[in-house]
């Protein structure tokens, strides 16, 4: 017979199996008598296990929801199963979850033996994210869970950092929190060479490794990490909010594009589309696919880009006709200043229309 505690372990693993064990059945399975079945449910109720007891012919023994989550018991396929879903939605896959799913995944990986982890890293490895809609630059699984591990021991680390202009340098931090903000995940952390609270883009941040020296943590000089990282990106250019007036069935668009911008009806046969983009490219190649005419009603320099492509198609297209000569620039080719003041326009202007 196993001891006290790896029996109490098991049977809290057997109840977690079933909705319902018949008592008999889950006495033979420990290989214990009824008596000592109930003085090990005891036990669970005492750590907090909400057991419900049946009594009867049939009676047996459930494991019923508490007031509060208890610890749980996982075998190897559920661990494996738990890591990959804990870093799908740590990488943006539901809203709003990201960083519980981040603390989460920490707690897992920590004591996941070596031969589960190489099971995860083999499946990541093989598999391929079947999302249409752009979640911003990949952060590796790895990095956000040493990162997480290192901001909830308040351990100090080491990583590589490749900053904006492309310079790479090693920094030395004491890790705070994760924010996870808009697209991206950030580390709110003390540079202890520079001597000052910094903000860093995780996937800028290269081979973080654990140095084992535990510190006091500070005192942040915002109300939380969110706020302080909203305002240390504030001078980054903004994002443009572009919205278009599609001439097509707002149902249409939607399933073609609805996964990168909102979608609303505007009146039989027209919609609106709206999408925040850091590039003014990628909304006219998302309006050009549709196959539908279509407005631009900001911002201007959205208009200056589609006046742009349109030339840049046009003399693509005379060449295709064998023409020998094409207007270029200096020909008479809309100056980016005249086409914003165009886009603007006098009152009464209508917006740009592309077809």
């Amino acid at each position: 017979m196993a001891n006290t505690s790896s029996r109490t372990l098991r049977l809290l693993s057997l109840l977690q199996t079933h909705r319902y064990w018949p008592g008999r059945q889950l006495a033979d399975r420990l290989g214990v008598s009824p008596r000592t079945l109930r003085r090990d449910v005891d036990r669970l109720r005492e750590l907090g296990y909400p057991v419900n007891a049946h009594r009867g012919v049939d009676g047996g023994y459930q494991l019923a929801p508490g007031a509060a989550l208890p610890p749980l018991v996982v075998d190897d396929e559920e661990a494996v199963a738990l890591a990959i879903g804990l870093r799908a939605a740590a990488q943006g896959g539901v809203t709003g979850i990201e960083e519980a799913a981040v603390r989460a995944l920490a707690k897992v990986v920590q004591v996941m033996p070596q031969r589960l982890r190489r099971r995860v890293d083999a499946l990541r490895q093989v598999t391929v994210p079947g999302g249409w809609n752009g979640t911003g630059p990949g952060v590796e699984a790895g990095v956000l869970t040493a990162l997480a591990q290192a901001c909830r021991d308040e351990e100090r680390l080491r990583f590589g950092y490749l900053a904006r202009d492309g310079q790479e340098s090693r920094r030395y931090v004491e890790p705070h929190r994760l924010v996870s903000l808009g697209r991206r995940w950030y580390l709110v952390a003390y540079d202890l060479v520079r001597q000052d609270w910094r903000n860093f883009r995780l996937d800028r941040v290269r081979e973080p490794q654990a140095t084992r020296e535990r510190f006091r943590p500070r005192t942040l000089p915002d109300a939380d990490a969110g706020e302080f990282v909203r305002r240390s990106i504030g001078a980054i250019p903004a994002e443009y909010t572009v919205e278009m007036r599609v001439r097509a069935e707002a149902g249409r668009v939607r399933e073609q594009v609805g996964q990168w911008a909102e979608v609303t009806g505007d009146g039989p046969g027209s919609c609106l589309l709206r999408m925040t983009v850091q590039s003014l490219d990628w909304p006219l190649l998302a309006a050009g696919s549709l196959d539908a005419e279509f407005e631009v009603l900001g911002p201007p320099e959205l208009a200056v880009r589609v006046r742009e492509w349109s030339q840049r198609f046009a003399r693509a297209a005379a060449r295709g006709d064998g023409a020998d000569t094409v207007a270029g620039p200096e020909d008479g080719e809309t100056d980016a200043a005249d086409a914003v003041e165009g886009a603007e326009g006098a009152e009464g202007a209508g917006p740009l229309r592309s077809g």
